[in-house]
């Protein structure tokens, strides 16, 4: 893990067959201004960011909600805005959650303020992998490490599957529901994120709104709208995603 360079290296992606960390050379270049429809998320984790780099107090953050809404875009922006002031991140994926201790092992005393970035985080039934992010989460007989904190993306609120058998348990006491151990057990693992932001499909307007900022100045917005409808319609999901795709195919036909 020693082939990183934290002071130029602002990204590194965990590579558990070679056990190291790998530099990222080519970021992708979103900016937080390329995001539209989300302001009120993105502003929640910029401040929380800003805060966490200034070394106050700061919460680990799930993003979960609907596919291709910009959860995972968000957190590659927020790398390219707060890069030069000390923001590092480090991508795990789920899987390899297993090794997350080592890893923070080797940071937790650097001058750099780290994300653990894991992206599209969801357990199974009977997946035991969440258990080793209590290390960043909550600590152990060691404190959790001050200059790191975790940001998820998920497309569940809380992370597990869920079944109506799960409700079975619950019960009513007096006006309040308590639910039964499975229930809590599962919610317990998204309680641990302090920031959670929820993303949701777009409406037409907005999809447009995103469209019309790719593409820029158009001679025919009219017909640019209508075969973007089109295109949405055919994806079945209207999304920052299915915007960025359109605008890939049909780039210089406008």
């Amino acid at each position: 893990m020693n082939e990183v360079d934290w002071r130029n290296d602002v990204a590194a992606i965990w590579r558990p067959r070679q056990q190291r960390l790998r530099p990222v050379r080519h970021l992708d270049p979103v900016s937080l201004d390329d995001l539209l429809g989300i302001e009120t998320q993105k502003a929640k984790l910029i401040q929380n960011t800003e805060r966490f780099l200034a070394g106050k107090p700061a919460n680990h953050a799930l993003l979960w909600g609907s596919r291709g809404t910009g959860k995972s875009s968000l957190v590659k922006a927020l790398l390219n805005a707060f890069a030069p002031k000390g923001l590092r991140v480090i991508e795990v994926e789920k899987h390899d959650l297993v090794d997350l201790p080592e890893i923070v092992d080797d940071i937790r005393e650097r001058p750099q303020r780290f994300v653990i970035y894991c992206d599209d985080m969801a357990f199974e039934d009977g997946d035991t992998q969440y258990k080793h992010l209590k290390s960043v989460l909550e600590g152990s007989l060691e404190l959790p490490p001050e200059n790191v904190k975790l940001y998820a993306t998920s497309n569940r609120r809380h992370l597990v599957s869920e079944y109506l058998s799960d409700n079975e348990q619950s019960r009513v006491v007096g006006r309040e529901i308590h639910h039964g151990d499975v229930v809590e057990e599962k919610i317990s693992l998204a309680d641990r994120f302090g920031l959670s932001l929820s993303f949701y499909p777009i409406n037409e307007e907005r999809y447009f709104e995103m469209v019309d900022h790719l593409f820029g100045a158009v001679a025919d917005p009219e017909q640019l709208h209508i075969r973007a409808r089109r295109f949405s319609m055919e994806k079945g999901v209207r999304s920052g995603r299915t915007a960025r795709q359109f605008y890939n195919q049909f780039v210089g036909e406008f």
